[in-house]
């Protein structure tokens, strides 16, 4: 009997290994530890820094880790939410590849709002409006341009169909009077007909393909007519910024930010320059774009020019070179502290909102009726803006509040370092018209190449957009847009501690990108 145990006990270990093992085939372990390198190196890791302990790592590594952790395990569906949040190009455009490579067979739905990679790496676009799930087959810019022309395609159907269906009503009318005035039954029959077929024949032209429309195909089951209705679609309230764009005067003429030569290395640290020989100088009225790698430098760039100016308390000072700034001139910056720190606000004041927080930082100078015509230039208004604690509003809303407060007294130049992280594509559009008006200079320091073109370049967002779909011959005059004031727009490529100047703009910048991603995750 203790026999038979023996067996049964052996081959229930046998069937438990063997299924332990099919599960370990399925998932590749074997190949697990080398897939999770090539991803974490993919993701902008060093080969060191893989290694480490992840207590070692800021919050922005920890998101790539898990990011990373989705990548790599086994599923039939992947979900990503914002997966280039904290991401430099190089990794952004890895990440495309690795979306448009993996196996047909997985499905990818990706929440995001960076538009550049959004039109990369979709191939179906699901949008939630009015509380249902509207299906397109293609990328957003395709969408926008196709709902655009749909709009418009079917608003002149609808308009010559009531112009001739007013026209054929009015004639029947006229036929019925002169029969009843005449006692002809027949011409009353007559004219009864074409009521009958001036309802059923008006609708729809085309089926939802294009072909021509046929009801036993088109439109099954009962209905009235004999043709679908003409629904033009509607859109969504447009999103407007509106805040204020004009600064104060300067009273005389100069640059509001000349930095000649400068080199930063911290005092403990100082054979490895953060920022080695960076000469940059900035008008009013100009647009500077700033791009490269996570740790090149930006960030202490963007530190040393605004050090000691508006109430801040950064000690920072270069270690050669100098550092000038008009005298006249403020200095406003949007980073991604600008955020945090309405976190800690809201901490410290629990009650506090998005409305008596703007009063307080304004101080006696700002009524409630401004702090209220601010908020609502930025898209808050109502009770979210005077009712909801700061720590209830969504990533989105904090970034407007923090808009709000830097366009209180509009800056001379104005420093915006990744301001697109928590805003919606149609914020991000809404800004860029916004600034595209702004009188002031504009230092953009960013990852996302839609906002860098639009906002630095002038490029038009519909200029953008039409470049993801064929267009007909008429698109170009019924989208154009007004031509945005000349200025001077440079794009500027940080690497290794120094500013390059890219003669091809963005589109250059991903090119060099695009190269160092291809030797990335190897």
């Amino acid at each position: 009997m203790e026999g038979v145990d023996m067996a049964d006990e052996s081959q229930q270990a046998v069937d438990l290994l063997a299924e332990v093992q099919s599960t370990l085939e399925v998932m590749g372990s074997s190949s697990a530890e080398a897939k999770a390198r090539s991803v974490l190196l993919g993701l902008g890791f060093s080969g060191d820094s893989i290694d480490q302990p992840m207590t070692r790592l800021s919050g922005g590594w920890r998101t790539r880790c898990s990011l990373a952790r989705a990548l790599c395990q086994s599923a039939d569906l992947l979900l990503l939410d914002e997966p280039t949040n904290f991401l430099d190009l190089p990794s952004i455009i890895w990440l495309e590849r690795y979306i448009q490579e993996l196996d047909p067979s997985i499905t990818v739905i990706v929440v995001t709002h960076d538009r550049a990679f959004a039109d990369d790496a979709a191939e179906e676009l699901l949008v939630m409006r009015n509380l249902a799930l509207e299906r397109f087959r293609g990328n957003l810019s395709a969408y926008e341009i196709e709902r655009v022309k749909n709009f418009k395609y079917l608003t002149r159907m609808k308009e010559a169909q009531d112009k001739q269906k007013k026209h054929m009503q009015s004639t029947i009318d006229q036929n019925v009077r002169a029969a009843k005035r005449a006692g002809d039954d027949k011409k009353l029959k007559q004219a009864a007909s074409r009521k009958k077929k001036l309802d059923e024949r008006m609708g729809m032209e085309v089926s939802a393909k294009g072909g021509r429309f046929k009801l036993n195909r088109d439109l099954p089951g009962y209905h009235t007519t004999n043709r679908a209705a003409i629904e033009v679609p509607d859109f969504d309230p447009p999103v407007r910024f509106t805040f204020p764009t004009t600064p104060s005067d300067l009273q005389f003429p100069g640059a509001l930010l000349t930095m000649e030569h400068v080199t930063f290395a911290y005092p403990n640290n100082k054979k490895t320059p953060v920022l080695q020989d960076v000469s940059l100088t900035i008008h009013m009225g100009e647009r500077i774009g700033i791009a490269g790698k996570n740790g090149s430098g930006k960030s202490t760039l963007v530190a040393l020019a605004t050090a000691g100016t508006n109430g801040s308390t950064t000690p920072m000072q270069p270690t050669s070179g100098t550092i000038t700034r008009h005298t006249r001139a403020r200095i406003g910056l949007y980073s991604q502290h600008s955020v945090e720190e309405l976190d800690r606000v809201s901490f410290e004041k629990p009650e506090s909102t998005a409305l008596s927080h703007l009063i307080e930082y304004g101080g006696a100078e700002l009524q409630e009726k401004d702090a209220r015509a601010l908020l609502s230039s930025v898209g808050l208004t109502g009770k979210t803006a005077s009712d909801v604690p700061i720590s209830l509003l969504s990533g989105g809303q904090k970034v407007r509040v923090a808009i709000a407060k830097l366009m209180y007294r509009p800056p001379h130049l104005l420093i915006l370092d990744e301001v697109t992280t928590h805003l919606d594509s149609d914020a991000i559009e809404a800004l860029i018209y916004a600034l595209g008006n702004y009188e002031g200079a504009i230092l953009v320091v960013t990852h996302d190449r839609f906002f860098m073109s639009c906002v630095v370049e002038g490029e038009s967002p519909r200029s953008i957009a039409r470049r993801y779909q064929p267009q007909d011959e008429d698109d170009s005059e019924e989208l154009s847009e007004e031509e945005s004031p000349i200025r001077q727009r440079t794009v500027y490529r940080m690497v290794k501690g120094r500013l390059k100047k890219l003669d091809g703009g963005m589109q250059q910048y991903e090119e060099i990108a695009a190269r160092a991603s291809s030797k990335m995750g190897k």
